[in-house]
């Protein structure tokens, strides 16, 4: 029989709604409570979803809550991640978990003498469309991996988010709001990163928000938002990364592995589906199917009306099933703290125009097949 694993949220904006609708799809996930340092926004979160609100020393030191998922802004992940492990449980944080390499040893460390787990979004990676593509690549499908190129570029959210100050403060930026999900996807079907080079700048000194009460107000740009980065990995493989907020239009596609025998047309990492192509030598086109994959099956619409796949609380339920099992969970600190390294390197390396190695690894996750995907599932 499964083991029900206690689950508390720290942070109650925006994408706590996200875990609390998506945390029942997952077998042995019971959200009891949640805090936040706004007493207010906690319990009407709290009423909205039928369980109770906590302070956040409530929570730390409730008796039913196993793990404590931190959805706080990230400025504040060290420290919340650090006192959830102090107060004796397992942290499983938004991305990115920590700003700096230094806070990610710090967190290392403690998690090793208190023999508690930490686990960080993203978890889209485990989306059946990158785990096709994982597959093909493990399966020797376009030969040994030499490149690829990835794009996520926009003009901002100043247009539709109402605060958008954070975005462009240092610890924001594209690099470190979406470097995540397309870093963490290179290095699950490639492996861990070895050096690092980059140029760095912000376009704009200022923007101006376009909605909400605050709409016409100006907000700085403090961190750089139009970065492209080479990233030369352990294996040899050397991939392009354009991370920007100051393109009004393009028509670059998410991500393309390059094999010696083919390549593969990998979809947009910051989801779980999409279409996955494989190009052969001779130009031939084929689809790499995950139609059986249970994390490629939409269950929700965007706000465009499109059906699409969303399974937020992935990660967290296979670290709940992991530590119930013993073995290592898949999103796991090793790749976290490694991500973090890569993306802080690369805006160093910005602004120092030189390449910086790597000081840390990590062993590429486990796959996660239809089979171990649906064992996950309530």
């Amino acid at each position: 029989m499964t083991k029900t694993t206690g689950i508390g949220i720290i942070g109650c904006g925006n994408i706590s709604a996200a875990y609390l609708k998506l945390a029942p799809l997952f077998r042995g996930l019971e959200v009891r409570a949640v805090a936040d340092i706004n007493a207010e926004a906690a319990h009407s979160r709290a009423a909205e979803f039928g369980i109770r609100a906590e302070t956040v020393d409530g929570l730390l030191a409730a008796e039913d809550i196993d793990i404590i998922v931190n959805l706080t802004i990230p400025a504040a992940h060290f420290d919340i991640t650090r006192r959830i492990l102090e107060g004796g449980k397992h942290a499983y944080s938004e991305k990115p978990y920590v700003l700096s390499l230094e806070e990610g040893e710090a967190l290392r460390a403690i998690a090793a003498a208190k023999g508690l787990r930490v686990g960080s979004a993203p978890d889209t990676f485990l989306g059946g469309a990158h785990q096709a593509a994982r597959a093909a690549i493990d399966a020797g499908d376009i030969g040994e991996i030499i490149g690829g190129s990835c794009h996520v570029m926009s003009h901002g959210m100043e247009a539709w988010h109402p605060n958008p100050d954070f975005f462009f403060q240092p610890g924001g930026g594209p690099i470190l709001d979406l470097g995540p999900y397309y870093i963490t996807n290179l290095v699950q079907m490639i492996g861990p990163v070895k050096a690092v080079s980059a140029a760095a700048t912000a376009s704009f000194v200022t923007r101006t928000i376009g909605n909400g009460p605050r709409e016409g107000e100006t907000v700085p740009v403090e961190t750089p938002t139009n970065i492209h980065s080479i990233l030369e990995f352990a294996s040899g493989a050397i991939v392009t990364l354009s991370a920007s907020w100051d393109v009004w239009a393009h028509r670059h596609p998410n991500m393309d592995i390059y094999g010696s025998s083919g390549s593969l047309y990998v979809p947009d990492p910051n989801f779980f589906g999409g279409g996955v192509t494989r190009v052969s030598a001779d130009g031939e086109e084929t689809s790499v199917s995950h139609d059986d994959h249970p994390f490629s099956r939409p269950n929700q619409q965007d706000n465009r009306g499109h059906d699409h796949a969303n399974y937020r609380c992935a990660g967290l339920a296979d670290m709940a099933a992991a530590i119930s099992e013993g073995r290592p969970h898949r999103c796991s600190l090793e790749l976290a703290t490694h991500v973090v390294e890569v993306m802080t390197a690369i805006l160093k390396a910005g602004e120092t125009r030189t390449w910086i190695d790597m000081t840390t690894t990590c062993d590429r996750p486990a796959p996660l097949d239809a089979a171990a995907a649906k064992a996950l599932l309530a």
